[in-house]
């Protein structure tokens, strides 16, 4: 059995306990050394075999993973953040179906979400953005068609852009050529929940230079909206008007763990 393991954004403190425990367990360990915090691997067992990614390619990770199924040993494949998004984990689920390997996937923390937290900031404000859409630019991965920056950037949604920092003057242009306002607000955040992240704020029009100005140039999220901003509207739990799209009235129960309900 093969773990895929999502090690979130890189906080190792937001590993899930079950993502956790079987890296703790696992006999190989293959992480993308690239993206994934060392620190998520600090309570591996002694004598654990471990292998960085960003140094192989796909045959070589299907071999460990190969070698160490035949061994009856436990494998761990720590993708960053969730491998649901952009972890191309699948390439390598088909090649372990081949070889009638078995797998699990463990998600994780998406770096998106990390990139709210740290913001302090709701992707879907009532009145600002119930949508939120997460993409890339297109660079050696195409896009398919209808899924352009312009073509997102008509929903006028809350929008959060993947792997892409090194395009921001392009990104900015086709984001305005799809209709967002210069004057939209624009966060990017480098490194979510590390202890060296840094966060940059502005708008379309400006965004760009301050990114440079910082000096950031991987390894960052951008994201865009006027959930950025400060304006919204209170859901019906706050107004005392029916907060669903059924009309039902929501009630709030607030319980301390540990204790009777």
């Amino acid at each position: 059995m093969i773990s895929f393991i999502g090690a979130g954004p890189g906080d190792p403190e937001l590993l899930t306990l079950k993502g956790k425990r079987l890296i703790d367990e696992a006999d190989v360990i293959i992480y993308a050394g690239s993206l994934v915090n060392p620190e998520v691997l600090s309570g591996h067992k002694e004598g654990a075999k471990i292998y960085n990614s960003a140094l192989m390619d796909l045959d070589e990770v299907i071999e460990v993973m190969e070698k160490a199924e035949k061994e009856g040993k436990k494998c761990v494949r720590v993708h960053t953040g969730d491998p649901a998004i952009y972890g191309a984990h699948r390439e390598q689920m088909d090649r372990l179906d081949k070889l009638g390997i078995s797998y699990e996937v463990i998600p994780g923390v998406s770096s998106f979400l990390g990139t709210a937290a740290v913001l302090n900031k709701e992707y879907t404000l009532p009145g600002k953005s119930q949508t939120v859409i997460l993409t890339r630019m297109e660079g050696r991965t195409p896009m398919p068609p209808g899924e352009k920056l312009q073509d997102l950037a008509r929903h006028h949604a809350s929008m959060v852009i993947f792997l892409s920092i090194g395009f921001m003057d392009d990104m900015v242009k086709q984001l305005e050529e799809g209709g967002y306002e210069p004057t939209t607000p624009v966060a990017v955040v480098y490194k979510a929940t590390w202890p060296d992240q840094k966060i940059v704020t502005g708008t379309l029009a400006d965004i760009a230079q301050k990114v440079k100005d910082a000096g950031i140039k991987k390894t960052a999220l951008t994201v865009i909206g006027d959930f950025l901003g400060d304006e919204y509207e209170l859901i019906g739990v706050y107004n005392d008007e029916p907060a669903d799209d059924q009309g039902f009235e929501y009630e709030i129960f607030i319980v301390s763990v540990g204790s009777a309900v």
